[in-house]
Formats: structure tokens, sequence, C-alpha cells
């Protein structure tokens, strides 16, 4: 497996410098920087997400696999569609036309359900106006800390979920030799 250094990291020029979270003598794979736990997952991610580290191939399926996780709130079938396409194209059962079919379409799925949305939230927004007047403060604050402690346990499951899946996918590259 490819290993890299801190300079390979500052030459893909992230914005912080990253022996804030490793020692200058730091080298490793992509599954030694998943384990430095001290740096943000999606700093970690957003390393390792080049082709440079990891095929097109895992990053497409790794994508594919996340998207996967909330696909139960895809109402659009272009949508659906786009990411059998693209694990498809991911493994060469799609060509290139294929893929991009797929792209425009989920597109066009995306900018109906934000019309839709923006719709939606125009009620939305009077609704809620209205909910709020009649709250107190009180109730308001604790329900807010209550949807931030919630989101913030839910963020963290994501990650720890796709920390697990991309270790699992780099891991099953090596072992097949389809990764860097």
């Amino acid at each position: 497996m490819l290993k890299f250094n801190i300079e390979t990291i500052r030459a893909i020029k992230p914005c912080y410098d990253p022996t804030k979270y490793l020692s200058e003598d730091w080298s490793g794979t992509a599954i030694d920087l998943l384990d430095v736990t001290a740096i943000p997952f999606q700093d970690r991610l957003w390393v390792l997400m080049r082709t440079d580290f990891v095929s097109e191939k895992l990053m497409r399926l790794f994508a594919v696999w996340s998207a996967r996780q909330v696909q139960h709130l895809m109402k659009d079938l272009r949508s659906l569609a786009a990411l059998d396409v693209a694990e498809k194209f991911a493994t060469g059962a799609a060509s290139p036309e294929e893929l991009a079919a797929a792209r425009d379409a989920a597109w066009d799925a995306a900018r109906d359900a934000a019309w839709d949305a923006g719709r939606d939230a125009a009620w939305d927004a009077a609704r809620a106006a209205a909910w709020a007047a009649g709250r107190d403060a009180g109730r308001d604050a604790a329900w807010d800390a209550a949807r931030a402690a919630a989101w913030a346990a839910a963020r963290d499951a994501a990650r720890a979920a796709q920390n697990k899946k991309l270790r699992e996918m780099i891991i099953a590259g090596i072992e097949t030799g389809d990764t860097k």
C-alpha cells in the first residue's frame, strides 16, 4: 500500500498545517491516517479522497455507499437510478455516456426537489412563525439544545460508520490489488 508523509499532505494544500495533528516525521498509509483520531474525520476524508491515495473506483464506490445511507430520503427514482449507474460505472458495467445521462437526470431531480422544497419552505416558515409566537422561550431553548445534541450524535455516528466502511473498502482493495 502506498505510504505518504507530511510533505505529501502539504502538497495537496490543506487549509491547515498537518503538523497540527501529526509529527513532522510522520509517514503512513491511508489506514494509518484513518487511525489518527486527533484529526477531524472530515479532514482525514479530504486527504484520502484523492486518486493519489486511493483508486478512483474505491472513491466512487465509497461515495455510492455514503449516498445509499440516506437513499430512503430520495423520493425521485432518477436519483436512485443514478446511484445504480455510478456503482455499475465503478465496476466497469456502465459506460461514461450512461454515467453522464444518469448524472444529468439526477441533477434534474435535484432541481425539481429544490423547487418543491422552496415552495414548501415558505409555508413551513409561516407556520413556524405562528407557532413560535405562542411558545415560551425556556421551552424553545430546551428544544434547541436537545435538537443540537441529537444532530451531533447523529453526525458522530455517521462519521464513525464512514470511517469503518472506508477502512473496510481500503483493506478489501489491498487484498484484491485494487488500490494504491
